[in-house]
């Protein structure tokens, strides 16, 4: 017998609810009955989450072992190790290049090579010597056995050594200095330093330990200080907003370099170690520092401690001055270089890449040439001692008087030091007076004189203040032509990091 058919379908339809539910089906009709028993809501254990739960340390775990384990030490100590590695290469890759750039701003090139500390040469003895035709006929004519009056001794220090009247002199240069002016640029020192006998290629890595360091802290550090300084000056950003340029505010520029002014100022020892150790001769009887804790160990012992370290003012006040620099120049060059160019004066790197990428390089270029006198002026400072500790060997000729201050340094690297390297010499012979012609031929030597250039880069130091700047301007070319074929052509497809 068939049952009869309703009437019509449209009592029965029930629309679909369209609110989200996690609470599976058997819980939901359990609560569904505990809630028409008693006003009471249901328990909240039964729920389910789709959200993960948050990773306890920085996310840098990719799982957990399970409830009862914790975290997975061994995942987190896997990555963290690549990730130093990862950090240890880039800088030892890098790092021939900051070695040369380094010896070559802390070198003193005076303007007159062949004299040193005030002591000039003999121009008497040199032009008796070079004037070989009378001195011929007169020892050709000259009685034998007339005894001639010796000629003076080249004074001599305390040790018995002869002092330096050249820094030309080979003979009286010591063994762990690189020839002065034999470089003109980065790569140029690089070479003399790969194949000056005391140093050799692994000289070109000195430090590396150190910087490799002193970029961890400063990557970790940073943020650090920016959040703090978010998280006090926050309520006192609607009063610091005056505009200081294009997209710029005082709070968009003010905190940032606070907090790079702080790192730098923080991990300065660091720097000043790795400067040291940079300079200091490869020769193991010549070298002042063992490692970077001795050299830590024995600036603080010997030159004033923690305050010295830290408020000296040859040291305060330039790694202030540079740090600022270093932070503020690349958050409001490229922004004054696009306005003032004509690129656009509100270009951004998501709306206008190609623009941004050009006004980053000519903001870099611009940027280098403000930087690198302070920066030079500042490695010269570190590279001196204070207190007790015995003046620094160099692999390089460093001022023998030392630097009074900032100011100091300017004026006597620009009139003291010349620009035209490297140095050319000629080869002049000299000849010592005899009696007889053979042994006035045997007698024969030659020396290294620089050849007089009548350039204006002869009688200014200028250029000894730009040292390393071809070298930041081909990584700023560099930078620019990873960025142009790294982007993609959409204007929001992403970005490209170095």
């Amino acid at each position: 017998m068939a049952l009869p058919t309703p009437a019509s379908l449209r009592d029965l339809y029930v629309p679909p609810s369209n609110a989200w539910s996690f609470i599976p089906p058997a819980l939901q009709e359990n609560a569904s009955a505990a809630s028409m028993n008693s006003s009471a809501p249901g328990p909240s254990s039964g729920k389910w989450s789709t959200r993960p739960a948050p990773n306890p340390l920085f996310e840098l775990s990719s799982s957990f072992a399970g409830d009862d384990s914790g975290l997975d030490i061994t995942s987190l100590a896997k990555e963290l190790l690549a990730a130093a590695l990862l950090q240890y290469a880039t800088n030892a890759i890098a790092q021939p290049w900051e070695v040369g750039k380094t010896l070559l701003q802390v070198q003193w090139v005076p303007r007159e090579p062949e004299r040193r500390e005030g002591h000039s040469l003999d121009g008497a003895d040199d032009d008796a010597e070079l004037s070989d035709s009378s001195n011929e006929n007169e020892s050709y004519f000259a009685d034998p056995t007339t005894v001639k009056p010796p000629k003076p001794p080249r004074p001599a220090d305390e040790h018995g050594y002869i002092i330096r009247q050249s820094l030309l002199e080979e003979g009286t240069q010591p063994e762990y200095v690189i020839p002065v002016g034999s470089a003109d640029g980065t790569w140029g020192m690089m070479k003399r330093i790969g194949g000056f006998r005391s140093e050799g290629w692994l000289a070109l890595w000195k430090g590396l330990l150190t910087t490799a360091v002193q970029n961890a802290l400063t990557s970790a550090l940073q943020p650090v200080i920016y959040s703090l300084l978010q998280t006090i000056f926050s309520p006192l950003s609607p009063s610091l907003s005056s505009p200081l340029g294009p997209g710029l505010s005082t709070t968009s520029v003010l905190l940032p370099v606070a907090s790079q002014v702080l790192a730098g100022f923080l991990l300065s020892p660091l720097d000043l170690v790795r400067t040291r150790l940079i300079v200091q001769s490869s020769v193991p009887r010549h070298r002042a520092y063992s490692g970077p804790i001795d050299a830590l160990r024995q600036i603080l012992a010997q030159e004033g401690g923690i305050r010295g370290v830290y408020l000296h003012p040859h040291l305060l006040v330039p790694t202030l001055l540079d740090c600022t620099l270093r932070a503020l120049v690349p958050l409001t060059l490229p922004g004054l270089v696009a306005a003032n160019v004509g690129l656009g004066a509100h270009i951004a790197p998501e709306t206008h890449p190609v623009q941004w990428n050009i006004a980053e390089l000519l903001g870099g270029i611009a940027g280098s040439l403000v930087l690198l006198p302070f920066e030079t002026v500042r490695h010269r400072l570190q590279v001196q001692t204070r207190g007790s500790a015995r003046p620094l060997k160099a692999c390089v000729e460093i001022r023998p008087a030392p630097y009074n201050g900032m100011v100091d340094a300017f004026w006597h690297i620009l009139t003291e030091e010349r620009s035209d390297l490297p140095l050319k010499t000629h080869r002049r012979r000299r000849r010592r007076s005899s009696t007889a012609k053979g042994k006035d031929r045997e007698g024969a030597v030659q020396e290294d004189v620089p050849e007089e250039s009548e350039s204006w880069l002869r009688h200014s130091g200028i250029g000894q203040l730009y040292r390393g700047l071809g070298m930041r301007v081909g990584a700023s070319v560099l930078v620019f032509v990873l960025a142009l074929v790294g982007s993609p052509d959409e204007s929001d497809g992403g970005w490209a990091e170095l």
